[in-house]
């Protein structure tokens, strides 16, 4: 599931809680780490529950409907397309999928928000569904399309459903818009939603937990670097998250022999846009490119450059 790039963001959190405490052993930080990562699976699980509420609550508001005083047409007759489309059905039929995410359905029921049937009604009043409805294409690459737009719209946006998952890890509002990505490919690619484990590969879990390893127990070497490079700055004065990119960068370039020194490079200097200060970037930048250029001439750096 997770990414190169998201497994080198899930090292960042890791490492800036170990670097923020003191007297916290490695061993406990790969704990936690691999229980952060185990915890996006539980995310994914979250957000299928919270669509497969929204269609029990669908299918419940078209019944009561008909039992309304003087219902209308519309009531007595609902048009179900919503929860009654061909993707809905496959995921519904996938009974391993619904077992799971039942586990997860107490995250959207058990608080004081009402959050299903806002976010319902929401959907219920939007032109998407009503365009949806009255659409003539009943083909599942339609129906997948408004499935996405509705995720889009409705949910990954939603600030109840953000405050929701904030309480549950401070992590997962960040990791959302990941693991929605990674519900749409599988929408896209087998009609339905597939959940694996955090890692692709026995590979990512290793390539993980060595850059956090090696991030940590070479951290004083890494500082002298940093203290060479950053010509007129105190440690003190860099930004924790910056030191923490340089060193991880430094883990891969100098300990890593299969990883492109370009790629870890890139790496970091785009993450540092997100996770750092308005500066990081050029300033990740140009320490790199000054540490990589030093040490190629110097003999330090034998790998692949790009």
């Amino acid at each position: 599931m997770l990414s190169r790039r998201h497994i080198r963001i899930k090292v960042m959190q890791s490492l800036y809680s170990f670097f923020s405490q003191k007297n916290v052993h490695i061993n406990d930080i790969e704990k936690s780490f691999l229980k952060n990562c185990n915890e996006i699976v539980h995310l994914a699980y979250s957000v299928v529950s919270l669509m497969l509420e929204i269609i029990n609550y669908a299918d419940n508001f078209y019944e009561d409907g008909k039992n309304k005083f003087l219902p209308d047409e519309e009531d007595l007759n609902p048009n179900k397309r919503f929860i009654q489309n061909k993707l809905i059905e496959n995921i519904i039929s996938d009974k391993d999928l619904i077992k799971k995410a039942s586990r997860f359905k107490s995250t959207w029921l058990e608080n004081d928000h009402d959050i299903i049937s806002k976010i319902f009604i929401k959907i219920y009043k939007s032109q998407l569904y009503v365009n949806y409805l009255k659409s003539e294409d009943k083909s599942l690459k339609c129906d997948k399309i408004f499935f996405i737009d509705l995720m889009n719209d409705f949910i990954l946006s939603n600030e109840l459903v953000n405050h929701v998952l904030e309480e549950k890890s401070i992590y997962w509002v960040d990791d959302l818009p990941f693991v929605a990505t990674v519900i749409f490919g599988s929408i896209k690619e087998c009609s339905n939603i597939k959940i694996n484990g955090p890692f692709k590969h026995i590979s990512d879990e290793k390539f993980a937990l060595d850059l956090l390893r090696k991030t940590i127990t070479k951290n004083e070497s890494y500082e002298k670097i940093i203290k060479n490079y950053a010509k007129n700055w105190e440690l003190e004065r860099i930004a924790i998250m910056d030191q923490i990119f340089l060193k991880m960068s430094f883990a891969e370039i100098l300990f890593m022999p299969n990883l492109p020194v370009k790629v870890s490079m890139n790496e970091y200097i785009e993450i540092s846009k997100y996770y750092s200060t308005s500066k990081s970037k050029s300033f990740v930048n140009g320490m790199l490119d000054s540490f990589v250029k030093d040490y190629q001439e110097k003999g330090k750096i034998n790998k692949l450059t790009n």
